[in-house]
């Protein structure tokens, strides 16, 4: 494992491109660096993309679709009262190895239980190493939700939930569920080491960790004995651009070979370029400016509505996405089964706005502050120029907005803990299934310190409709409930729902075989170079 620290970025970079590359040498510009290699406390899709290319979880989704399939668990067996999961898992599966640790065995059980423990029990001696904060779990209810986790033989799991969870097996497919050696994990334990395992990781995925310098590169070599069967390139770079006209130039002059979120801009110059083919679906996600329904006025619904009458989504909207994003309406995507189409959005109306701020005894208006991302995500191209239509649009109505933002791992940090008055954010979906957006963003679990839900929205009537959801294996059923809370979550407003984006990836055409995500997630087996 190469940790160089020395060398600056432009140099690493300058000098990759310098050297004859392999003809199957596949390099991502990615547009930014990790949180850490552990899956189990990352909140971004940046770290997401770096991970998801080292770890394997028990089931996985098939390549560019919400379809669970098999993982390191080939089969499953699932009780008639849908409360006990059987996971058979896969012999053979190998292990990468580092400069730290020589694995001596294949996966097994125990790999899988410390998976779980390590999130769950506060005893576990991985607990709090790197992290604490295991959000995706928490915020899914899942210590909650399992009530034992045993090993009954080697390569068998049985997982006992305390009622029945429709999205389960899709929640286990997720990146948080990536499995790491307990084998590593014990000797880093012994050595004094543990933080190793999150900081030069060891998995069973298709690629392994060669190199990482923060905000330069990260580089894998493709692991032959990955149990799938070995990728199609050897060697996989992610060159981390921030720009994102830094990322096409790149991609122009043939020095990345796929780039994430470009500028909305440049759209017209990537659909010329005889070179490049820009994939396009439906995006899976949702950008929003959530109110912390916590802290005054935003405690007070009235004041919410009025500031969502305010502001002039569609110019903002085709002020900043121009043709890649939509108005958003609810807080899940139009493509998403149970979205409820008779919810009308609040309509621009400033002069209704000014009337409903007096009646919540604001007849001035007041000041607040309006946190913008300091990066592009996937879910909002410009935050710092939406937070600056929406500063325009707030002071008709007499509120003075203070725009704030922070490094983006502070960021998310600090409205995780609930700092702001109003923060944009966004997100992505992780398994196609509505849960994973009413439940983890607006669910009172997730509300708590340090959760998704940073509007700290915990209503009863919205959360009694989305916990009953989960607990039925009826989709006619589960869409009734979630319509209805899509009803209760406009009529509460915690949030102003901006847009849902376009997914758009310009790809080179020596390039075969890659998918879009419907989670918009970049992983790289299965793909080839010609």
């Amino acid at each position: 494992m190469s940790y160089n620290r020395t060398l600056p970025a432009l140099a690493i970079v300058a000098a990759l491109f310098a050297t004859p590359v392999s003809a199957k040498t596949l390099v991502f510009c990615s547009e930014g660096s990790p949180e850490n290699f552990y899956p189990g406390i990352n909140t971004t899709g940046t770290s997401f993309d770096v991970n998801s290319q080292i770890y394997s979880r028990i089931v996985d989704f098939e390549r560019g679709t919400t379809n669970v399939i098999p993982g390191l668990a080939e089969k499953w067996d699932i009780s008639a009262d849908g409360t006990v999961y059987t996971f058979h898992l896969r012999k053979g599966v190998k292990w990468h190895s580092n400069a730290n640790f020589k694995p001596t065995r294949d996966m097994n059980a125990d790999d899988i239980l410390f998976m779980f423990e390590r999130q769950w029990k506060e005893s576990n001696p991985y607990f709090k190493v790197t992290s604490s904060n295991h959000s995706y779990f928490n915020d899914m209810g899942m210590p909650k939700l399992l009530k034992s986790v045993e090993k009954v033989d080697d390569y068998t799991v049985k997982v006992t939930l305390n009622a029945p969870e429709a999205p389960f097996l899709s929640d286990l497919a997720m990146e948080y569920a990536g499995v790491q050696s307990k084998e590593y994990a014990d000797a880093m334990l012994k050595a004094g080491t543990p933080e190793k395992i999150d900081q030069e990781p060891i998995g069973s995925g298709p690629f392994y960790l060669v190199q990482y310098q923060k905000d330069a590169i990260i580089r894998y070599k493709t692991f032959p004995q990955f149990w799938g069967g070995k990728a199609a390139i050897d060697d996989l770079i992610f060159s981390i651009t921030p720009d994102a006209s830094v990322r096409w130039a790149k991609v122009q002059k043939g020095e990345c070979h796929v780039m994430p979120y470009p500028n909305p801009a440049d759209l017209d110059a990537m659909r010329k370029d005889p070179n490049v083919t820009v994939l396009e679906q439906p995006g899976l996600n949702i950008g929003y400016l959530a109110y912390n329904t916590t802290k005054k006025p935003f405690d007070d619904v009235r004041v919410r509505k009025a500031v969502n009458m305010a502001m002039n989504k569609k110019a903002i909207v085709d002020a900043v996405f121009l043709s890649s994003g939509v108005p958003a309406t609810n807080p899940i995507p139009p493509t998403m089964w149970s979205y409820n189409k008779s919810v009308k959005d609040d309509p621009y109306d400033p002069a209704a706005a000014k009337k409903l701020l007096a009646e919540a005894g604001y007849p001035n208006g007041f000041e607040t502050d309006l946190w913008a991302m300091p990066v592009q995500r996937p879910y909002n191209p410009n935050a710092k120029r939406i937070a600056e239509l929406m500063q325009a649009d707030l002071a008709k109505v007499g509120i003075q907005a203070k725009i704030v933002s922070y490094e983006w791992g502070e960021y998310r940090k600090r409205a995780q803990a609930g700092e702001h008055q109003m923060a944009q954010l966004g997100w992505t979906g992780d398994n196609g299934d509505p849960d994973n957006f009413l439940n983890t963003l607006l669910g009172c679990a997730s509300a708590k310190s340090n959760g998704s839900n940073i509007a700290k929205f915990c209503y009863q009537p919205f959360e009694d409709l989305v916990q009953k959801a989960k607990t039925t294996s009826d989709q006619a059923e589960r869409t009734k409930l979630y319509e209805q809370a899509q009803v209760i979550f406009k009529e509460q407003a915690p949030w102003f729902t901006i847009a849902h984006s376009v997914q758009l990836k310009p790809v080179r055409k020596e390039v075969v075989g890659f998918k879009l995500s419907p989670f918009g997630r970049h992983t790289f087996y299965g793909v080839d170079i010609k």
